[in-house]
C-alpha cells in the first residue's frame, strides 16, 4: 500500500505535477530596456485562473505578456498532483459559469469545446445532515420541490420567493455590477441603487431565514458562501446569486479534472506567444516615482514592464512585494486590521474500493452550524466537530483513478493562522478524525481501503501559496470588504499596478476570479495609452 500522510508542501512518494509550463524563456541579464517599437510589456504574477485569464485578455489587447509562477506548474491554487496512479485536483472542483471560459477562447478565435469537455453533474451536490438524512440539490426543479416538501411543506412558497430574490441578485449583482472595477467612489455611487434593490446589508443567512423556517433548509441554501470563503451569517445576501448561477448554468466537471482547464488556458497563451515561466517567484515589485516598473525574482533576476498585474494574494502582494514607502493606503496596519476568510484542511486520498453510492459532491454536515462557524471565523478556534465537503471526481470521471479505485478529497473549513495551531504537529491527528467521521457516515470501512494520501493545511496556504495569514480566500467577502471597499483592481497606491484574483473585486470562486480579469480590462490602458 502506497500511503503517505504529509503536508502538500512536503510531497512523499511518487508525486508528479501535471500540465505544460509554457515555452521556455531564458533568464534576462540585468534589467530589460523598453523598445519603443515593441508592444507595451505586462508582467502577470501568478498563474491561477485570474492570472491566466488576465494574461489572455491583456494579450488580446496587444500587450506583450509574461506570466510568472512561483510553483513548478501553472494553476496556483488550481494545481494538480499525480500520486500512486491517482490524479488529485488541489483546489477548485466546480464550474458554474462556463460562458466565462468560452469568452476567453472566443477572444483567441477558438472554441472552448474543442479543448475542454464539460460534463453536467447531477445532483449538483448532496447535503447530508448529521441525523443521516440528505437533500440532493440539482437541476431538476420538480425533484427539488418534492424534497423541500418532504422536509417542510410550509416552506415551499418561501423557497419560491428565495429563488426569485436570488435571481434578482444575479441580474443586479453579477450581470450589472460584477465587471465594474469600482476604481472611483463615483463607481460605488452609481452602483448604490442596485445595491439597495438587493438589500445587500442583510446577511446571506438572514435573507434565507426570511423566506424559509426549517433549520435544514436554512442551512442548505446559505452554506454556498463557504465555497468563496464567507461566513453565511456575516457575508452580504448578494451572494445568494451563487444559487442562481447554479440553476441557470448548472454545475459542471471538466473531464480530466480542473487541470484540464489550466492546460487549456496555457495552450491559448502558448498559441499567442505568451510564456508561462514556472519556478519564478517574485520577491519585489519595483516602483519608481510612484509607478510600477517591473519585478525582481527570488534569484535576483529583474524584469522590466510597463504594467504589473498581481494574481498573487492581494494582502500578500501589498505586505511583502511592495515596499512600505510606496503604499500610503495599504499600510501594514490596514492590512492587518482587515478580516480574512477561513483557511482549509484538505485531505486527498485514494481507495482500492469504489463507493458507488457517494455522488460527485457531498456536504457531510456536523451537529452544529452557527456555533461551528463562530469558532472558525470569529474565535479562530479549531473545534472538535466539523463539517466536510467530500469530492469524489471518479463518480463522473473514472480516469482520475486506477481501474476499480476511487479518488477523493475531504475539505474541512478551519481558522486561518490566527488560531496559533501547530499544523505540523497536529495534521495527522486531524486527518485521522476526518477519516473516522467519513467511515462512520458515508464511507464505511474506509481505513482498510486507503492506498494513497496527502494533506494540505493552513500553513501550506501561507508557505507554499503565499496567502496572508494562511487564509484560503483572501479577505472575507463582507459588505464592508466588497466592491469599492475591497482592494481595487487598479492599485490605490501604485500607478501601473493592477490586481486580479480572489483578493480583489469581485472576490473568490472561479466565476469571481475570471470576472476580476474582465473588470481589469476596464482600467488597464490601451497599448498606445500611458498606464
Amino acid at each position: 500500500m502506497k500511503t503517505s500522510f504529509a503536508p502538500a508542501s512536503h510531497a512523499v512518494g511518487r508525486v508528479t505535477p501535471l500540465g505544460p509550463v509554457g515555452p521556455a524563456v531564458p533568464p534576462s541579464t540585468g534589467i530589460e530596456r523598453s523598445n519603443a517599437a515593441a508592444a507595451r510589456r505586462a508582467i502577470v504574477i501568478g498563474s491561477g485562473f485570474g492570472g491566466l485569464a488576465a494574461a489572455v485578455r491583456l494579450s488580446c489587447k496587444g500587450y506583450r505578456v509574461t506570466v510568472l509562477e512561483k510553483l513548478g506548474q501553472p494553476g496556483g491554487r488550481a494545481g494538480v498532483w499525480q500520486q500512486d496512479g491517482f490524479t488529485f485536483d488541489a483546489g477548485p472542483t466546480i464550474v458554474t459559469a462556463p460562458f466565462m471560459l468560452e469568452e476567453l477562447w472566443s477572444l483567441c478565435g477558438r472554441r472552448f469545446a474543442d479543448d475542454v469537455t464539460l460534463v453536467p453533474v447531477s445532483p449538483f451536490y448532496r447535503i447530508r445532515y448529521d441525523d443521516g438524512t440528505h437533500f440532493d440539490y440539482g437541476n431538476d426543479a420538480a425533484a427539488n420541490r418534492e424534497q423541500i416538501r418532504r422536509i417542510s411543506p410550509a416552506d415551499l412558497p418561501g423557497y419560491e420567493r428565495f429563488v426569485a430574490e436570488a435571481e434578482k441578485c444575479y441580474q443586479l449583482g453579477f450581470e450589472k455590477l460584477g465587471a465594474i472595477a469600482y476604481d472611483k467612489f463615483g463607481d460605488l455611487v452609481k452602483a448604490s441603487p442596485n445595491l439597495v434593490r438587493m438589500r445587500g446589508w442583510r446577511s446571506l443567512y438572514g435573507m434565507v431565514a426570511s423566506h424559509m423556517k426549517h433549520p435544514k433548509l436554512r442551512v442548505a441554501f446559505s452554506l454556498q458562501s463557504l465555497l468563496i470563503g464567507g461566513n453565511p451569517f456575516n457575508v452580504t445576501s448578494i451572494y445568494s446569486l451563487i444559487n442562481a448561477l447554479e440553476r441557470r448554468f448548472g454545475v459542471h466537471w471538466a473531464m480530466g479534472g480542473t487541470g484540464a482547464l489550466v492546460r487549456g488556458l496555457v495552450g491559448l497563451l502558448e498559441a499567442r506567444g505568451v510564456p508561462v515561466r514556472c519556478n519564478a517567484e517574485v520577491k519585489r515589485i519595483h516602483v519608481e516615482h510612484g509607478r510600477a516598473t517591473g519585478v525582481e525574482l527570488a534569484g535576483g533576476e529583474r524584469l522590466a514592464a510597463d504594467i504589473v498585474v498581481s494574481n498573487a494574494d492581494t494582502a500578500w502582494t501589498y505586505r511583502h512585494l511592495v515596499a512600505p514607502e510606496h503604499r500610503p493606503h495599504w499600510t501594514d496596519k490596514r492590512i492587518e486590521n482587515k478580516k480574512y476568510s477561513m483557511s482549509l484542511f484538505v485531505w486527498y486520498f485514494g481507495t482500492n474500493k469504489q463507493y458507488e453510492q457517494v455522488p460527485h459532491h457531498t456536504m457531510v454536515l456536523g451537529p452544529r452550524y452557527e456555533g461551528l462557524l463562530k469558532d472558525i471565523f470569529e474565535r479562530h478556534h479549531v473545534p472538535d466537530d466539523f463539517s466536510l465537503y467530500l469530492h469524489r471526481p471518479t463518480a463522473t470521471d473514472p480516469g482520475m483513478a486506477p481501474d476499480g479505485h476511487d479518488g477523493f478529497y475531504a475539505l474541512s473549513p478551519v481558522p486561518h493562522l490566527a488560531s496559533g495551531t501547530d499544523w505540523a504537529a497536529t495534521a495527522e491527528s486531524y486527518r485521522q478524525r476526518i477519516e473516522q467521521r467519513l467511515a462512520s457516515t458515508v464511507l464505511p470501512g474506509l481505513g482498510a481501503h486507503i492506498v494513497s494520501s496527502r494533506v494540505t493545511t493552513p500553513q501550506d496556504f501561507h508557505d507554499r501559496l503565499l496567502s496572508y495569514k494562511g487564509a484560503a480566500f483572501g479577505m472575507e467577502p463582507l459588505l464592508t470588504q466588497s466592491a469599492y471597499f475591497r482592494p481595487h483592481n487598479r492599485s490605490e497606491d501604485v500607478a501601473g499596478l493592477y490586481m486580479v484574483g480572489a483578493g480583489t473585486h469581485p472576490g473568490a470562486g472561479v466565476p469571481g476570479v475570471l470576472m476580476s480579469a474582465k473588470a481589469l480590462e476596464t482600467v488597464v490602458p490601451d497599448v498606445k495609452s500611458p498606464a
